[in-house]
């Protein structure tokens, strides 16, 4: 995919999330860490959901984790998701705790592939804007 072609909606960027998609843009994963605590967090807050210290930083976590759920969509919501269907819609626990919601990817990415709970899954990244990475999930050792 060209750059310019990507049409569907878009990430709004502010001060909570803008690490988050900085590191993305790296092609690293990132989640919040309290400081006080050590708790890792996702998606973003401007407390932790651990302690409620509002001491908070971010940190590049391995990227790998593992399938709790997933759906597909027969149905697209936006036109512009028209020429996807179906697509699957994820939820990846990290190593590290926190839960992500994200698509799947490569062998996993047709319905009716090899999806299982608890697969071994490693984020991956697809730059859809000069600004935007979005982090995708393949299966662990997949290219």
């Amino acid at each position: 995919m060209l750059m310019g072609d990507y049409t569907k909606p878009l990430p709004k960027i502010d001060e909570l999330t803008r690490p988050y998609w900085e590191y993305a843009r790296r092609h690293e994963l990132s989640v919040q860490r309290c400081r006080a605590c050590g708790h890792h967090q996702f998606p973003p807050a401007p407390v932790c959901q651990q302690c409620l210290g509002d001491d908070l930083g971010w940190q590049v976590v391995s990227g790998r984790g593992r399938l709790v759920t997933w759906t597909w969509f027969h149905r697209a919501y936006w036109s512009s998701f028209v020429e996807e269907l179906p697509y699957n819609v994820a939820v990846i626990r990290l190593e590290e705790g926190p839960q992500i919601i994200s698509n799947l990817v490569g062998a996993l990415a047709e319905e009716g592939a090899a999806q299982r709970q608890g697969l071994p899954v490693r984020a991956v990244f697809d730059d859809v804007t000069p600004e935007i990475s979005l982090v995708r999930f393949a299966q662990d050792g997949d290219a």
